[in-house]
């Protein structure tokens, strides 16, 4: 069968030493990995049964990040002994039935017998955790360093919802690559770091208590929409016309100036008029920031993220309500990139974990390994418990099930 093919490629590829594989599609692009659902997701699956399974490995890691190979493994061992039912004459909705009891009397019997909450067992319990998930990766070796890094990163974006239960949103924790140096110079930032650089040069480098504005528009010469005719008489008309397109923008600029912003930070671009009104504001400004990143920084400083500054009565205005405030916005250059570094956030639940390594191979696979260790570590502190190693789960239920089955009505089936 195509799953157990699947399988086995699997476990091929990631061998009993956890080795680093390397992958080159059909364009040539290389990755070197020994994440299980990295390595599927390269692979061309024509069967619709391998198609599931593919899926369920990019489902594993969306939902859990750890353990995409272990379900991989389990999954296709699963429709192997179905299908050995199946030719011996079983309905399959008999063997789903059988499948859907064993899975409850599993999670119960884990939930009633392998469970120790981690409130008794302290901090060392997580870090363990995220070292676990580390130990087949590439960073095993370095799993000390990197697993307190992510225990420190998942804490600090930890949150109480409605409900009054302790939540911990991971995509508030944001991955920045760098390369140079090694690895064990990565480092978390309490705070949120941008892959970018000032819109002009001549904008001051750091800004403390910093009153930020965030939009999702340009500060362009303003320019008509599609659709809309401009009908010129005579040639004077002309510089009239652009005469109003540049002070349509500096009444823009002038607006946000005025309600006390010292720094823009906007998704899309800012052009050279604009970038010399803010620089004699002293305002450091950033263009192009991706739209997830601005949302995120608008809810931490506590601002307001305008797609346009129209009222409903046809005018336009800003507001100082509208920004949001930081204890500092400063550029700092890492490696050979520089950075836009915010810190001190109004609201706290944001951070950074800024990865340094050798070369961009090397950068991808620890992210993906700290992703995955991030993701464990998440769930064992929104659930409270852990289980034992090892393989000790996998043995224990392997006991129970067998004696479990002793217990329901014996059938007429040959044995498997």
């Amino acid at each position: 069968m195509a799953v157990t093919a699947i399988a086995n490629i699997v476990k091929t590829s990631l061998g009993p030493q956890g080795l680093d594989k390397m992958l080159v599609d059909e364009i040539g692009d290389v990755t070197v990995t020994n994440d299980g659902a990295t390595i599927l997701k390269q692979l061309e699956v024509q069967h619709p049964a391998g198609k599931v399974i593919v899926e369920l490995s990019q489902l594993q890691d969306k939902e859990v990040g750890d353990g995409t190979t272990s379900v991989v493994i389990l999954a296709s061992e699963f429709l192997r002994r179905a299908n050995a039912l199946i030719q011996r004459g079983i309905h399959p909705t008999n063997i789903i039935q059988g499948f859907k009891m064993a899975s409850k009397e599993a999670c119960r019997y884990i939930k009633d017998n392998l469970c120790v909450k981690v409130e008794t067992l302290g901090e060392d319990a997580l870090i363990n955790c995220a070292k676990t998930s580390m130990s087949s990766k590439m960073i095993g070796a370095e799993s000390d360093f990197f697993a307190k890094l992510v225990v420190d990163a998942v804490k600090a974006v930890g949150m109480t919802n409605w409900r009054g239960k302790k939540r911990y949103p991971i995509k508030s924790i944001n991955i920045v690559k760098c390369h140079g140096q090694s690895s064990l110079d990565s480092q978390l930032i309490k705070g949120y770091v941008l892959r970018l650089s000032r819109a002009c040069q001549q904008m001051p480098t750091r800004i403390e208590n910093a009153k930020i504005a965030c939009l999702d528009f340009n500060l362009n010469k303003f320019r008509c929409t599609l659709g809309v005719q401009v009908l010129v008489s005579k040639a004077s008309d002309l510089g009239d016309i652009r005469a109003k397109e540049i002070s349509i923008l500096k009444e823009r600029v002038a607006m946000i100036i005025k309600a006390g912003a010292n720094v823009i930070l906007t998704s899309m671009g800012i052009d050279d008029l604009a970038q010399k009104y803010l620089v004699q504001a002293g305002i450091l400004a950033v263009r192009r920031v991706d739209k997830g990143d601005l949302r995120r920084i608008a809810k931490s400083t506590g601002a307001k993220l305008l797609t346009t500054l129209a009222n409903p009565d046809g005018t336009e205005s800003y507001d100082s309500e509208y920004l949001g405030s930081a204890k500092e916005v400063y550029e700092d250059t890492v490696g050979d990139m520089d950075y836009i570094f915010v810190k001190g956030f109004k609201n706290e639940g944001v951070c950074s974990i800024l990865i340094r390594g050798a070369n961009e191979f090397m950068i991808d696979e620890v992210q993906r390994s700290i992703h995955d260790s991030i993701c464990v570590t998440k769930r064992t502190l929104e659930s409270g418990y852990v289980v034992p190693g090892g393989g000790c789960v996998e043995i224990a239920l392997n006991v129970y099930l067998e004696a479990y089955t002793r217990t329901l009505v014996r059938l007429s089936y040959p044995p498997v």
